[in-house]
């Protein structure tokens, strides 16, 4: 790549990606990330000229991006709940829908109160983190089957500098000894396996995306043993599929769980299903 500025370095990198629904946001992002500044900058000085090695950097990350990488692997972090996360290839990508999931819990949780909180298959520590930094009196424990994730998780809380959160390796609730819970969400694997849709997430861990049962094996599996892990009037909120509410709340309502709801995101869709614990 010859000698180019800042605005001719965009120009050519929204061209290589025209055909991405955001491209002219990844091109800034990536050429932030590549010449180590910050998209205010870019606005800031259009006529910096790049150096050879960042000119160099900048076009090895656009051919990536071309490639289908999520620029979130690329530049190895992202955006959720105001915090930056570290993610890698063995975690997943913190989606802004997820925010609803953290929303809504953290309607039920005091502010100043004691109060136990799990976040079942952390990943990232996306979701557990964000709570506990809004609540900074509860006690979240972060599980997950994946040790490299679980060290991705530890990393963000170290990085976000936020101390009342509890990591465990553990599938679900399967070895679960602390006690019981006032709340337990989740964004588990709820994917189908034959959903057309994967084909676009072939650079995230697949065992945290797909679910047998048209992916409510998992929601199935974790509302079995969250029944005798909840205090009496413990919520239990999952994220799952657009399609997926009605097969949700019967899960739920099968377990025993009291007053569950469907709540949608801000497209209009199912995305985060809850329920009471009518018995610990």
């Amino acid at each position: 790549m010859k000698a180019l500025s800042v605005a001719q370095a965009l120009l050519w990198a929204r061209q290589q990606l025209e055909a991405m629904d955001e491209a002219a946001l990844d091109a800034e992002i990536l050429l932030a990330h590549a010449i180590d500044k910050n998209r205010t900058w870019l606005k800031t000085w259009p006529e910096y000229i790049l150096s050879e090695d960042q000119a160099s950097r900048f076009e090895d990350f656009i051919s990536r991006r071309r490639q289908g990488e999520p620029t979130a692997y690329i530049i190895g972090e992202q955006e959720f709940w105001s915090l930056t996360f570290k993610v890698t290839r063995d975690t997943l990508i913190p989606r802004p829908e997820t925010e609803l999931l953290v929303e809504l819990a953290l309607q039920r949780i005091p502010s100043d109160q004691m109060y136990t909180i799990a976040d079942l298959g952390t990943g990232s520590g996306a979701i557990a983190l964000a709570i506990a930094s809004e609540r900074p009196q509860a006690t979240v424990w972060a599980l997950d089957m994946s040790e490299p994730a679980l060290k991705v998780a530890q990393a963000n809380a170290e990085s976000n500098q936020i101390d009342n959160v509890a990591f465990e390796q553990a599938s679900w609730l399967s070895e679960w000894q602390h006690g019981l819970l006032d709340m337990i969400v989740s964004n588990p694997p709820y994917v189908a396996p034959n959903d057309p849709h994967l084909a676009d997430l072939v650079y995230e861990p697949v065992t945290a995306l797909v679910a047998e049962d048209k992916g409510l094996s998992d929601i199935r599996e974790i509302t079995q043993q969250t029944t005798g892990h909840l205090k009496p009037g413990g919520h239990l909120l999952f994220e799952h599929g657009f399609d997926q509410g009605a097969a949700v709340r019967e899960i739920l309502q099968q377990a025993g769980y009291e007053q569950i709801e469907t709540v949608k995101d801000y497209a209009g869709l199912d995305r985060v299903t809850l329920g009471l614990c009518s018995k610990g």
